[in-house]
């Protein structure tokens, strides 16, 4: 089957957040299987194109119709991988070349272009893919124009959309299709929503795609409701049939306690209890904790803004140090977040360790090092940090929304079934008792406790299982 991507980052080349993960680990996982032909689709942004880590060769260029205006397309390939999906880079300096990818006052128009440009780009190398699977909502034009001015070049091609993160829809002026993408009327009105007539580009994707997908099976179900969905469960609500969940895996490679070179002392989940005792102590003197092997350790990898449920912690937080316990927190975002917990510190010297930065290398290691991983997020579409903790040993808390549902149900001590613990009414309280059962479970049974987190680390957490979910979905709607 003949696959094309388009997305607005990936790893390694541009990565922002999850949707770069996915768009590294699901193209290559899908390339690897005999019958497929998988392309990736990326904006050729200045930090690639004049950067030295990634060597690529150009194939032509040409022009693509944006309004009134005529837009340089450049096509460049990449040469540097031997392996997985054929990577192509869409140039175009204007557009591109920023101090930043998103964020800027034409992003609206920067994207329109980079769905019209991947279309012709296809079109121009003679890839007409059976399925184009389009992401978020920087290519959520594609299906739209797929199916109006590209209808001709793509008449077998189907589409899919996936909804990584909903609250971030493509917004735009009522007459962006007159001034942008030139299609005819009854377009505008697939972009139109809200009370203001604006122009929605998930919107159009959601009316206009074969189907819809989300980064977990419990998402699909909250994005009918208005709490989780932004706005967009009153257009969802119409296609049930187009909606289909699917849970993210991760990168067992890049994500391997091990291999990872990072680490103090690489483990095994036969090797576990040894391996997580090294790497606790050698973070404890990293980072400016007291030594101590027995004391559980607690942590978060995280951004640090609301939804991620940080207000729950820092309201428990005194509680919870009152518990034998370390806290490391490692990450960035919010002013207040960021005061908060680097003021806690400070209270708690040789107990909380506040890092405001981002290094995947301590990442691994906070990780390899903690007991007990903390994800009280107020919604959490996949997540993929709870999976990291469990790949490292590290027994997940969670409030139960989303994918964190789907990848963590609860422990029970009867029967020693569940990967962590878990709590459903977003508060406080329910937090910290959800925490006060997992450090029972450390304190007063470490062999429970150590059986627990040796189950978690062999889990199969792999994108396996998801790649050939998303080709089922694929055969299902090209009847192939």
């Amino acid at each position: 089957m003949k696959i094309a991507f388009a997305a607005s980052e990936a790893a390694p080349y541009v990565k922002t957040g999850g949707l770069g993960d996915v768009m590294q680990a699901l193209p290559t996982a899908l390339s690897k299987m005999p019958e497929n032909e998988v392309v990736l689709m990326l904006p050729y942004y200045g930090s690639i194109k004049y950067g030295s880590e990634f060597k690529t060769k150009y194939l032509f260029c040409f022009d693509v119709t944006l309004g009134w205006r005529q837009c340089h397309v450049g096509l460049f390939q990449l040469v540097t991988r031997k392996h997985g999906p054929k990577v192509y880079f869409i140039d175009n300096e204007q557009y591109f070349c920023r101090d930043r990818i998103y964020g800027e006052g034409d992003d609206g128009e920067r994207f329109a272009f980079f769905s019209k440009a991947v279309l012709a780009s296809l079109n121009a190398l003679s890839f007409w893919p059976d399925v184009l699977h389009c992401n978020d909502w920087q290519t959520a034009l594609i299906p739209m124009l797929l199916k109006s001015e590209f209808a001709t070049a793509f008449p077998y091609t189907k589409s899919v959309f996936t909804i990584h993160n909903v609250e971030y829809q493509g917004w735009a002026e009522e007459t962006f299709n007159m001034d942008v993408l030139g299609l005819p009327a009854q377009y505008t009105e697939v972009l139109r929503f809200g009370k203001d007539n604006a122009s929605n580009f998930m919107k159009s994707a959601v009316v206009m795609t074969d189907a819809i997908t989300t980064v977990s099976e419990t998402y699909a179900g909250e994005l009918q409701y208005p709490y989780y969905a932004h706005g967009m469960h009153e257009i969802l609500c119409y296609y049930p049939q187009k909606m289909h969940g699917i849970t993210n895996g991760i990168d067992e490679t890049m994500f391997n306690p091990r291999k990872d070179p990072a680490l103090a002392s690489c483990f095994s989940p036969a090797t576990a209890a040894a391996g997580k005792k090294a790497n606790k102590l050698a973070l404890q003197r990293e980072v400016g904790l007291t030594e101590d092997e027995d004391s559980a350790m607690l942590a978060i990898v995280s951004r640090f803004a609301s939804h991620k449920g940080l207000d729950l912690l820092t309201y428990i937080a005194d509680a919870l140090l009152r518990r034998r316990v370390q806290l490391v927190l490692l990450g960035t975002g919010e002013a207040r977040y960021e005061s908060f917990f680097t003021d806690l510190a400070n209270r708690y010297p040789g107990r909380v360790a506040t890092l405001l930065k981002f290094d995947a290398g301590l990442a691994n290691r906070v990780y390899a090092a903690a007991d007990i991983y903390l994800m009280p997020s107020k919604s959490e579409p996949c997540g993929l940090s709870q999976m990291i903790a469990m790949r490292y040993g590290a027994i997940p808390v969670v409030h139960a929304v989303g994918g964190l549902h789907d990848t963590v149900p609860p422990y029970d001590p009867a029967t020693g079934e569940g990967r962590g613990f878990t709590f459903r009414s977003y508060n406080g309280d329910d937090f910290l008792a959800a925490i006060d059962r997992a450090l029972a479970l450390y304190y007063n049974d470490p062999q429970a406790f150590a059986d627990l987190r040796v189950r978690d680390m062999k889990l199969d957490l792999s994108w396996k299982v998801p790649a050939a979910k998303y080709m089922a979905l694929y055969h299902e709607i090209t009847g192939k």
